[in-house]
């Protein structure tokens, strides 16, 4: 399984890696995340918007993404079931998901013997990131799984301890919708990504284990569920 966010735009931990380095160098990427980390956002917008004003960032980004999307994809083991993070592109999804990937979001599927709903997408945020959807329509897909025996998300719940990222310093947007579904439905797992450094990894909400499944890109190494 993969909770999105195959898009690797600028890494907090090493501001070498990603598109936006890439393409204005690693002092610039420094320059951004020190805005980003202090919560000027003013200032981080009006530098990228300086930094791509002589550049076509729609056509610059999208080649850089259909790069990263080939490579990841094609690594994908059969079966793959995937969904959305708030760093990607879903339109370009179809051209390189292989029949032996599935992508979910609002969705549910049986793997071995136990439901999973997936939902995909993060909420809206200063970042403006590139899937951000509004809260009433995040609800309304994790509404739509019903029973379920684990949740698979991007974002965690809105609980502090789960949403802080240590290394980025600020508190990443948390869903109040997933928490009350994961009080009504009482799913045994909830499985998530998105902060890359959380303060706290795993936390039990009532009858389900919460869990941050990782930055895979930056350890390598999956979280693995057993039953």
């Amino acid at each position: 399984m993969c909770l999105g966010d195959l898009i690797l735009f600028l890494d907090y931990a090493d501001h070498s890696r990603g598109i936006f380095p890439d393409l204005f160098g690693v002092e610039n990427a420094d320059r951004i995340v020190a805005l980003r980390t202090a919560r000027r956002f003013d200032e981080a917008r009006e530098l990228s918007r300086r930094l791509w004003s002589d550049v076509d960032r729609a056509k610059v980004t999208e080649e850089a993404v259909r790069r990263q999307y080939a490579e990841l994809f094609a690594a994908f083991p059969d079966p793959t079931y995937a969904t959305y993070g708030n760093v990607d592109m879903p339109p370009l999804w179809p051209e390189y998901a292989g029949p032996g990937t599935t992508v979910l979001d609002g969705e549910t599927a049986e793997i071995g013997g136990w439901r999973f709903g997936f939902v995909g997408g993060g909420l809206r945020t200063p970042m403006r990131t590139p899937f951000e959807i509004d809260d009433e329509t995040y609800a309304a897909k994790i509404a739509a799984l019903g029973e379920i025996d684990v949740l698979c998300t991007h974002i965690p719940p809105d609980v502090p301890e789960l949403c802080y990222d240590t290394v980025a310093r600020r508190f990443e947007r948390g869903s109040a919708a997933l928490l009350d579904a994961i009080h009504a439905v009482r799913p045994r797992y909830h499985l998530f990504g998105h902060v890359h450094q959380p303060l706290v990894r795993r936390m039990r909400i009532g009858a389900t284990e919460c869990v941050n499944v990782g930055h895979f890109n930056a350890t390598g190494t999956p979280w693995v569920l057993e039953w």
